[in-house]
């Protein structure tokens, strides 16, 4: 294990967290020489990990860098059921099929940030499958429904009548005994889960073993500055993004939002932001967005991103290699609507995304703001230049 002064350590493992709980149990932990076993458990009900996570990825990197062996622990079992952590609506059920196509690419994607030499990965199939209904029914008694509805999320959907399945109220239930099965000296996520990881050491208590301290990391905000990053409202980063949309997508977030950046994704210190506050918003911003795409791609990459950005932004020049795409391919022949053409590019999410960009008047047709609905064929021999948001652009031929 990496040497590092006890106080040291805790300092750093410290850092950024929104809440420990059991913290001397921590600090008697980094004390001794034994290696401790960090669970984090991520349900792969989508493809794409996003920056979100990257805040645990982080934390979870320091603890390897320490000489420890997290657990990735790939919820197949529970992301049949969904979690139902800040949601008003039931999530919908994933076949195993697709749990596994998504369980896949979470850690192709994790070993972007992790080193896979360090990281134990477990999937808690192996011990939910084997469970039989008097085991479920065993683990169902030791929760009480005034207790479920403790969780903010729950009171508020029964206070509006929103359905909550039993399968739900079991939710806290079983990723709580996932730490049971993994005997986890810690549990590691995001604030949003920090009644199901507490649920996790009463479920140890009652076994009677040591109970898992709990580290709950802040949520990042999303491209918003307002609601948390996620994929469903669209105002994510995501790992499998390319260098080009990772820069400008960290370039378009508001400068209110960019000191939590720097803090929970470069970990960056108090006297540090301090130094930043001196430069101005838009370089402290390009410095951000070099530093985080250096790290999933390369330094180099990063400076290209940066100055491609400023001959696109500053001197109003076009980006390198523009998508092109030929007029009768997007439209196929039917009437241009601006929406569906954007869309039809498959370079964005949904229309949903495009018709939201379209309404805020951030998409441009030769760099004039496109309001309009409709878009005519461009004239024999010439294209259009369309930028979406800030930071793509596509080309579209007669």
């Amino acid at each position: 294990m990496e040497t590092m002064e006890e106080g040291e350590a805790m300092a750093l493992l410290s850092r950024g967290t929104e809440r420990i709980i059991g913290e001397e149990a921590l600090a008697e932990y980094l004390a001794s020489t034994h290696p401790l076993t960090i669970k984090f458990g991520v349900d792969p009900t989508r493809p794409d990990l996003t920056f979100g996570h990257l805040v645990i990825f982080h934390k979870l990197r320091q603890f390897q860098d320490l000489g420890h062996r997290p657990i990735l622990l790939i919820g197949d079992y529970t992301a049949t059921i969904g979690d139902p952590s800040g949601r008003s609506v039931t999530r919908p059920v994933l076949s195993l099929q697709e749990v596994e196509r998504n369980a896949e690419t979470y850690l192709q994607q994790a070993f972007r940030v992790l080193d896979p030499k360090k990281t134990i990965i477990r999937r808690n199939s192996e011990w939910f499958a084997k469970m039989s209904f008097d085991q479920a029914l065993g683990l169902a008694r030791k929760m009480t429904v005034a207790r479920m509805l403790e969780r903010d999320d729950f009171q508020k959907r029964h206070r509006a009548g929103s359905p909550i399945s039993i399968v739900e109220f079991l939710y806290p239930l079983i990723q709580g005994y996932d730490s049971v099965a993994l005997d986890s000296d810690i549990e590691i996520g995001g604030s949003d889960q920090l009644f199901n990881m507490l649920v996790g050491r009463d479920l140890q208590r009652e076994a009677g073993m040591r109970e898992q301290v709990v580290i709950g990391m802040p949520l990042l905000v999303g491209l918003d500055g307002v609601k948390k990053m996620s994929k469903s409202s669209g105002n994510y980063i995501a790992f499998n993004d390319s260098a080009r949309d990772m820069f400008g997508k960290l370039m378009s977030i508001p400068d209110t939002a960019m000191e939590s950046y720097y803090r929970l994704l470069l970990g960056t210190s108090e006297a540090e932001l301090l130094a930043l506050r001196a430069l101005h918003p838009m370089e402290a911003k390009k410095q951000l967005a070099s530093r985080l795409v250096s790290e999933f791609f390369d330094e180099a990459q990063g400076s290209r991103e940066r100055a491609e950005f400023e001959a696109v932004f500053s001197q109003k020049a076009l980006p390198k290699d523009v998508p092109c795409f030929r007029w009768e391919q997007l439209t196929r022949g039917q009437e241009a609507d601006i929406v569906s053409l954007v869309h039809s590019t498959g370079l964005f999410l949904s229309k949903r995304e495009v018709r939201r960009l379209h309404e805020q008047r951030a998409i441009r047709v030769n760099g004039g703001p496109w309001t309009e609905r409709s878009l005519d064929h461009p004239p024999e021999g010439e294209s259009w230049v369309i930028q979406v948001g800030r930071h793509q652009f596509f080309k579209v031929e007669a």
